[in-house]
């Protein structure tokens, strides 16, 4: 009864398949055209890893990225299951091998974790160079060629660990701890991950690691957990650009009206203005109603033809979509946002369930998956260049779920490309989101507040 609950509450711990999936080919091969296992040893040299940790082991690097991106794909329960698979079939690249649970939970509690982020890091740069979708967003070719990066960052608390595991003794209910993730706007891809193992971490803690990845030029977009006039400066300062919300009861004063209209406002204002330590430097304010309520978005573009209002306000409502206090009527803007790789990357990919609790491991699992995600994320994208469809229309979910039925189809027809099969089968596959009533209704709300005139300018 009491699992029934906790399922009830948190769609995130849905209750497990308890056997692993099945191979799929195509997905094995993208994973060995992207990781190369002969590749490792470079990656080990280049770490500088002392001489005493680089003895023989039959556990080695390949092996153990091979069980781990096998535990992420296949949705493998847990090492015990994984001890199994790897004993009588083997897992990607590695043939089979007979090790126990205990051997494989002891190796990722001690594997370093720089291995997996240069092997992150490989995969990301590998899948730059590929044709990004277009995008449903607002003048969008304009904004990349404006802006060097436009990146969306946000934290996610990780879920109770509800094993038995010695760093839960005495403490009662222990979270498994914090990530912050970058993700592109564009492409959906991650860029960068960090890790904390205080759940109670406020978002404030990575301010400076968020500021030093963005590139000169670059956007970065994020929610009211980063409000704080320091860095709002050092944006300014570094020649960087943000957009965010704007925090209620913060005092400010108009300093100048960029335009105006019956349902938003373009202003420029000076924040602070009671503060011992006000910003220093101006920043931009647009307002905007929806339903009967104003809301409020700030940036330190301070050029409408660099950024127009509608495009502040589009970008911001990436991050957060209020609502219509009358008809509860607007959840969110875009139809898709940060939240739901997390959600994909927590309920699908098993992000939700540790593998073991201890911050190394952590951290491989984080990497391990936001890997597979980054791998199925380039598959939609090829999905939506194929269907001549923005890349927010397709379901990544539905994508991976799609796999299972080329998987069984490529049986039968051995040609068949992933890419035609999805996109030819997108309506009985689900890939294609619906356009349902209320996204012609948020339509119908955007054409009121900005009206025929297109505030692009």
């Amino acid at each position: 009864m009491k699992s029934r609950h906790l399922t009830q509450r948190n769609p995130d711990l849905r209750r497990q398949v308890q056997m692993p999936g099945p191979e799929i080919e195509v997905l094995e091969k993208s994973l060995h055209d992207l990781i190369h296992p002969e590749d490792f040893q470079p990656i080990r040299n280049s770490l500088q890893i002392p001489e005493k940790l680089r003895r023989d082991r039959l556990l080695t690097l390949p092996v153990m990225v091979a069980v781990l991106l096998g535990l992420v794909y296949r949705k493998i329960p847990g090492l015990a299951e994984a001890s199994r698979v790897l004993w009588t079939r083997g897992l990607l690249w590695v043939k089979p091998l007979q090790v126990s649970r205990q051997a494989l939970s002891q190796r990722l509690m001690q594997l370093p974790v720089r291995y997996f982020a240069e092997i992150f890091e490989r995969v990301l740069e590998h899948l730059r160079s590929k044709p990004v979708p277009q995008s449903s967003f607002l003048g969008w070719s304009s904004l990349q060629e404006k802006f060097s990066a436009i990146w969306i960052a946000d934290g996610s608390t990780l879920e109770e660990l509800r094993k038995r595991l010695k760093i839960q003794a005495g403490k009662g209910t222990v979270l498994a701890g914090k990530m912050m993730v970058l993700v592109d706007l564009w492409t959906h891809r991650p860029v960068f991950s960090w890790y904390t193992p205080e759940y109670v971490a406020n978002d404030k803690q990575w301010v400076e690691h968020l500021l030093q990845k963005l590139p000169t030029g670059g956007l970065l977009i994020f929610d009211l957990g980063f409000f704080k006039f320091q860095w709002f400066d050092q944006f300014t300062d570094t020649h960087k650009y943000f957009v965010t919300r704007q925090r209620e009861k913060t005092a400010f004063k108009v300093t100048k009206i960029l335009s105006i209209g019956t349902h938003y406002r373009d202003q420029i204002i000076q924040m602070g203005e009671y503060r011992s330590n006000p910003c220093l430097h101006p920043v931009r304010m647009v307002s905007v109603l929806w339903g009967s309520t104003w809301y409020h978005y700030l940036t330190n573009v301070l050029d409408p033809t660099q950024l127009s209002a509608r495009q502040v306000c589009d970008l911001c409502l990436v991050k957060h979509m209020p609502r219509e206090p009358r008809r509860g009527f607007i959840r969110y803007r875009r139809r898709w946002r940060i939240e739901d790789a997390f959600s994909i990357t927590k309920r699908l990919l098993g992000l939700a369930y540790v593998w073991v609790g201890n911050r190394h491991g952590m951290e491989i699992q984080i990497y391990s998956t936001w890997i597979f995600y980054a791998i199925v994320n380039d598959l939609c994208a090829e999905v939506a260049i194929a269907m001549n469809q923005p890349l927010e229309r397709i379901s990544l979910e539905m994508v991976f779920r799609g796999l299972y039925h080329f998987n069984i189809f490529s049986q039968q027809t051995p040609d068949t490309n992933v890419v035609e099969f999805l996109s030819t089968n997108a309506k009985i596959l689900g890939i294609l989101k619906s356009q349902r009533p209320i996204h012609r209704q948020r339509d119908v709300l955007d054409a009121l507040i900005w009206g025929d005139s297109d505030s692009l300018s």
